[in-house]
């Protein structure tokens, strides 16, 4: 029973941080991608090209989506602290 319990809170974990980073890194890959396609057209191999328009528009994205993020964290948070009496009941 123990390591079902144990489970069940690390696949909650795993998914919430796969909910809260997806946006940042569905961004990175499409300006990555886009980028990419940008400098094989052109011919451009300044790594830099590369990289200030993705860390720019990463950075974009974490700024929207803070509220929206912090109240996802919150919330699992409060799940894990609230859930603890159960879990702790269930130890042997």
């Amino acid at each position: 029973m123990n390591e079902l319990i144990i489970i069940q809170i690390a696949r909650e974990a795993l998914k919430t941080a796969i909910y809260v980073a997806g946006p940042a890194l569905i961004v990175s890959m499409i300006v990555g991608l886009s980028i990419s396609i940008f400098q094989v057209v052109t011919s451009l191999q300044d790594q830099t090209v590369a990289f200030v328009p993705k860390v720019l528009a990463v950075m974009l994205v974490v700024v929207i989506s803070f509220p929206w993020m912090a109240r996802v964290l919150v919330a699992f948070t409060t799940k894990m602290f609230t859930d603890f009496n159960l879990v702790v009941r269930q130890l042997p």
